[in-house]
């Protein structure tokens, strides 16, 4: 059972949701933003969501209204119509995690999220993280896995042991979007499930990288990750705690 992150995710930042700019025709999430994070060198994060038909799909939002002209939940979507809906700013379709692991194959490290699909944190967990695991059969290059639900973290656990996991975290009780119960937020925001899921990283919201408990983690061995930068002066405070950036919006 792997509890080392890979030296790779360590050595070079990590472009968030890829290296992507929509200005150049590289959305978030896209193989040509996937491309240019490997012709730079840069780790690369991707968000995995779940199409209809239980396929691991390279999307972040649940909805697709905010990234693509159409509408509606991926959830609810084939993962051959979703292939077909063009990402705003390109005319690249929405891709599997398959068809990501085939372009990126081993050059760079992947830093994989899998989104909540339990809508509240919870345990309604499975069907998303077999697909994952299924996509990642085989597959020779450097590869972690995390997610916000500690619930799924266990589940790759079983699925794929030797594959490293982590946790994705924040002050939770900050940020409104949660639906989950506040009480169960305060549990999550101490990092109670990081021994029970054997982690060996977290990667935490870098505007609250001063709470005690990532400092104790990083005293017991913890890779420290951090997201999202977007300056070289967030990077340069980030990197007084964190081992390494996720970041967007420029070349760290």
């Amino acid at each position: 059972m792997t509890r080392t992150l890979p030296a790779s995710l360590l050595a070079a930042p990590i472009s968030h949701r890829a290296l992507h700019d929509i200005r150049d025709g590289r959305p978030e999430n896209s193989r040509a933003a996937v491309r240019a994070a490997v012709a730079s060198g840069y780790g690369i994060e991707i968000d995995i969501q779940m199409s209809a038909d239980r396929q691991a799909i390279v999307f972040h939002d649940y909805d697709l209204e905010r990234l693509t002209p159409a509408r509606g939940k991926v959830r609810d979507i084939q993962a051959d119509t979703l292939s077909e809906v063009r990402l705003n700013g390109s005319d690249e379709g929405i891709p599997r995690l398959d068809e990501i692991l085939q372009i990126v194959a081993g050059r760079v490290p992947l830093l994989i999220e899998i989104k909540d699909q339990d809508g509240a944190l919870g345990p309604d967990v499975g069907e998303l993280e077999v697909a994952v695991a299924a996509a990642l059969e085989g597959y020779a290059g450097d590869v972690a896995l995390m997610s916000f639900n500690p619930h799924s973290v266990a589940a790759m656990q079983t699925l794929l042991p030797n594959r490293p996991r982590g946790l994705t975290t924040e002050a939770f009780l900050k940020d409104d979007e949660w639906p989950a119960k506040p009480d169960y937020l305060a549990e999550l925001e101490r990092i109670p499930d990081y021994e029970k899921v054997a982690a060996c990283f977290i990667s935490h919201n870098h505007r609250h990288l001063s709470m005690p408990r990532v400092a104790e983690l990083k005293a017991e061995g913890a890779a420290i990750l951090c997201w999202t930068i977007r300056s070289p002066e967030d990077e340069a405070a980030a990197r007084r705690i964190a081992d390494n950036v996720t970041f967007e919006g420029y070349l760290a």
